[in-house]
C-alpha cells in the first residue's frame, strides 16, 4: 500500500508554486496556475491536482512546454477575444484572456474567448467557476487527445472532452457548476486504474474490438465508453467543435500527447461563453436560481452538482489534503 502524507493547505499550494516554478515556470504565469491546481485537490479531485503537476513540470524541463511564453491577446470585436499561448501553459492564456472577457461580458451583456493551439486546460471547471464567482453565467469546452470512438466503431476520434456550466449565485458566490467529461469517466481515472492493476466497472471502456471490458490497460487500448451511449459523443463532438473548429486549434487526432514528452506541443483548444444575468433578467434571476436549487435539495437524498466538491473543499482544509509519499517526493525534487 502507498504511504499517505496529509499536507495543510498553505503547504500544498506552495508545493505546487514551488514546483512550477522550480521547473522552469515563470512566477508571472504561475499564480492563477497554482490556484487552479491547489482547487481542483481542494476539492477532492484526486488523480487531477498533484498527479498531474508532473506532468506539467516533466514537460517544462523537457522543452515540450514553454513556461516563461507571454499569451498574446486579439480583440476581435468588442465582446470577442481571441489568445494564443505560445506554446505556454493554457493557465495563463485563460488569465490573460478572462482579463478582457470578464468586463466585456459584463458590460454588453455576453462575450466570448477562444484559447487556440493550447495545452491541458485541467480542470474546467475551475475556469467556468471563476466567471461565475464575478457574476457572470459561464459556459466552458475544451478538447483533448483522442480517447473516445464513436458509437458503433471501434477507432478513437475525439477526447473525453468536457464541458462545465458555471451559475453565479449573490454575494460573488457560485449557485452551482456542472463540470463533465462525455465519456462515462475521465481517462485519468481508467489511467490509475492501470498503473494501480486494478479492475474497473463494466461500462467505464471498450477494449480495442468495441466490448465493454473491466481490464483497464485493456480500455486504454480501446476506447473510453461515452456517457449515455449516443448522447455522450455527441456532447463530445460539440466541444470538438468549439475547441478545434471555432477556436482554430488541433483535432484529437492531430494534438501531441497530454503526457508523454514526445517533443510536441498539445495544440488543443479552449472556448468560453460569458453572459450576465444582471442584464439580462435582472433580481429575477437569482430568485429563479434559488427556487430552482430548493427543489432540488428539499427532497431527501438530493443533490446540486458541485455538492461534494463544496463539502471536501470545508472538510480537506481541516484534515489536510492527502498526497502519495513517492508523488510528494517527486513534486519537492521539482521544487528544489
Amino acid at each position: 500500500m502507498p504511504e499517505i502524507v496529509r499536507l495543510k493547505p498553505a503547504a500544498a499550494r506552495k508545493l505546487i508554486h514551488n514546483a512550477l516554478v522550480g521547473a522552469g515556470t515563470a512566477a508571472r504565469n504561475a499564480g492563477y496556475f497554482t490556484d487552479a491546481i491547489f482547487d481542483t485537490e481542494l476539492s477532492g479531485l484526486e488523480g487531477h491536482g498533484f498527479y498531474w503537476l508532473q506532468y506539467y513540470c516533466e514537460h517544462l524541463l523537457s522543452g515540450k512546454v514553454d513556461g516563461k511564453a507571454k499569451p498574446v491577446l486579439k480583440r476581435l470585436s468588442p465582446v470577442s477575444f481571441v489568445v494564443d499561448p505560445k506554446k505556454g501553459f493554457a493557465h495563463p492564456a485563460i488569465e490573460k484572456g478572462f482579463a478582457a472577457l470578464i468586463p466585456a461580458a459584463q458590460k454588453y451583456g455576453i462575450a466570448a474567448l477562444a484559447v487556440t493551439k493550447s495545452y491541458n486546460a485541467a480542470t474546467l471547471g475551475y475556469h467556468t467557476g471563476y466567471l461565475a464567482k464575478q457574476g457572470l453565467l459561464a459556459f466552458g469546452f475544451t478538447n483533448a487527445m483522442p480517447a473516445m470512438a464513436p458509437v458503433g466503431g471501434s477507432r478513437k476520434v475525439i477526447g473525453t472532452n468536457p464541458l462545465s456550466f458555471a451559475v453565479p449565485g449573490p454575494k460573488g458566490k457560485i449557485a452551482f457548476l456542472i463540470d463533465q467529461s462525455s465519456s462515462a469517466v475521465t481517462w485519468t481515472a481508467v489511467k490509475r486504474a492501470a498503473e494501480g492493476g486494478r479492475a474497473i466497472p463494466l461500462g467505464w471502456a471498450l477494449d480495442r474490438d468495441g466490448q465493454p471490458t473491466t481490464d483497464a490497460a485493456k480500455g486504454l487500448e480501446g476506447s473510453m465508453a461515452p456517457s449515455g451511449g449516443a448522447k455522450g459523443f455527441g456532447q463530445g463532438l460539440i466541444v470538438e467543435v468549439m475547441c478545434a473548429a471555432m477556436a482554430g486549434a488541433a483535432r484529437g487526432l492531430e494534438m501531441g500527447s497530454f503526457m508523454e514528452n514526445d517533443g510536441k506541443y498539445i495544440g488543443c483548444g479552449q472556448f468560453f461563453i460569458a453572459l450576465s444575468p444582471k442584464l439580462f433578467s435582472g433580481k429575477i434571476f437569482d430568485k429563479q436560481v434559488a427556487a430552482l436549487k430548493k427543489s432540488i435539495v428539499s427532497q431527501p437524498g438530493a443533490r446540486m452538482p458541485n455538492s461534494r466538491r463544496d463539502a471536501n473543499q470545508k472538510r480537506l482544509r481541516r484534515e489536510g489534503l492527502p498526497i502519495d509519499a513517492a508523488l510528494l517526493a517527486r513534486l519537492q525534487s521539482f521544487a528544489r
